[in-house]
């Protein structure tokens, strides 16, 4: 019996032994985490970066811009390091320079697979000009819950800053700017300097400097998701993507005041195979711009208005070539507009403009709700050139509203001697938004054709293909 008590008493205390030692292994191991351990946050599946658009572009860019595109798309398992910038020191008061902060938590998200730059909510962050810049690891996230806002108007920017631009990302491949919050611009103390148009004596334009920071630009990247932002205010362009390739834009909202100054939505320039879906804009200059250099382009489920409408151009200005290819805009609304579906190019440009598509727009008490317009100049100082862009092939399809009676609805002044060529017409349907004339259209130049009866007929576009365009359009160079 004696023998038996002491083996169940060396079991009970061996068991103890054990237990404890056990238990002091896992305390350390939770006691003795690293500063770096504590940036390392997982990335909840809330606010996954990933977006998939709602439509799809018809095309098969060379570098597909559908977010969904590559390995970590799809990988719902993925793990993604957060370095939240208030661990870097950000305050997010509304008042202190949070910019060091943000450049720290950036180097740090730029090293690592799937880092993310987290601006929570409930902050307001004030940084001042920044170039973030790459070559960065695939899967990086800037991500804005919270409020980033510029230094409020010219007199707190930094003396030393680019007064040209706030925000700019910079060679950078597979990268996402998104997030629930809101970019602020504070652009009111910009739009009112006396340079501005209309800001000066009985609508004068007074000299001094004038430049105004652009809000947000991408330049040399690819592979690029913008989502779910509020973007609003901007001194001057709101979005700008220069010398880009594979970009998709989706869920956007951006607003200033009707008329605020140079206040673009989204410029596109040099920049290829890019998709824009189910996006508000509301500002005081074009709603969407494509400059040259821009091909295989798809604009669909985007409301504009109020603005300048969608705008291709202006190109050729300094007598210079330039090439745009393979545009789709399609399920637009447009409201309240001083132009809805604007082609313009400047005298004495070259290169071509070709394969455009409009189709399923909705206007509502626009101006100038069609135009081409191949005589564009900002004065009345401009020369008349005998060389032009060549715009060939252009579609309009069930483009349907009402337009501002100030303007025809269908304006298309194309040069005098490179005729536009291969336009067509089909369901198209504009009456006057007040009163009941319907203007005629307005051509110059203009070649293609009605294939249904159109409201007001457009009786001035000519048949077939003019006799002299092979004389004028020696080789577009595109």
């Amino acid at each position: 019996m004696k023998i038996l008590h002491f083996l169940l008493l060396s079991l009970l205390v061996t068991t103890l032994v054990l237990f404890h030692k056990a238990s002091n292994v896992y305390a350390r191991r939770h006691h003795h985490i690293s500063n770096k351990q504590k940036n390392n946050k997982t990335l909840a599946p809330l606010i996954s970066p990933v977006y998939a658009p709602a439509r799809s572009p018809d095309y098969a860019p060379s570098i597909p811009s559908d977010p969904s595109y590559g390995p970590a798309a799809n990988d719902t398992t993925a793990t993604s390091c957060i370095f939240d910038v208030t661990d870097f020191g950000a305050v997010g008061d509304g008042d202190t320079d949070d910019t060091a902060a943000f450049k720290s938590a950036w180097k740090a998200a730029c090293q690592v697979e799937n880092g993310v730059v987290l601006a929570p909510n409930d902050f307001t962050f004030v940084i001042t000009s920044t170039i973030f810049s790459g070559p960065c690891q695939p899967g990086l996230v800037f991500q804005v819950d919270g409020v980033l806002a510029t230094p409020d108007g010219p007199d707190c920017w930094p003396e030393s800053d680019s007064h040209k631009q706030w925000i700019v990302f910079y060679r950078l491949d597979n990268m996402s700017f998104t997030g629930t919050g809101t970019i602020e611009g504070n652009g009111q103390k910009w739009w009112d300097l006396p340079c501005k148009p209309h800001k000066g004596p009985n609508g004068s334009t007074l000299p001094g400097p004038c430049d105004s920071p652009a809000m947000i630009r991408f330049f040399m990247s690819s592979n690029l998701v913008v989502s779910s932002l509020r973007i609003q205010n901007s001194p001057q362009f709101h979005m700008k993507f220069d010398g880009c390739q594979g970009v998709t834009i989706d869920k956007l909202s951006i607003f200033s005041p009707k008329l605020s100054p140079n206040t673009d939505g989204i410029h596109i320039e040099n920049t290829k195979s890019v998709g824009i879906y189910n996006s508000l804009i509301h500002n005081g200059d074009d709603c969407i711009s494509i400059g040259q250099g821009c091909a295989d382009v798809e604009i669909d489920g985007v409301t504009c208005g109020p603005s300048h409408g969608i705008s291709i151009g202006s190109l050729g200005v300094h007598n210079s070539r330039a090439c745009v290819s393979n545009i789709t805009v399609k399920n637009i609304i447009i409201r309240d507009s001083d132009n809805g579906l604007r082609i313009k190019t400047w005298q004495g440009g070259a290169g071509s403009v070709s394969g455009i598509s409009f189709e399923n727009i909705q206007m509502e008490n626009v101006r100038n709700s069609v135009i081409i317009d191949q005589y564009y100049c900002l004065t009345k100082a401009c020369r008349n050139e005998t060389s032009a862009v060549y715009l060939t092939d252009v579609s309009y399809k069930n483009i349907k509203g009402t337009y501002d009676v100030r303007s025809p609805p269908i304006h298309f002044a194309c040069s005098d001697t490179v005729a536009c060529t291969n336009i067509t017409m089909s369901e198209v349907e504009l009456l006057p938004y007040e009163g009941v004339l319907v203007d005629d259209p307005f051509c110059w130049n203009a070649y293609g054709v009605q294939e249904t009866l159109t409201i007001p007929p457009i009786d001035c576009l000519q048949d077939g293909m003019p006799e002299s365009l092979a004389e004028n359009v020696v080789s577009t160079g595109c």
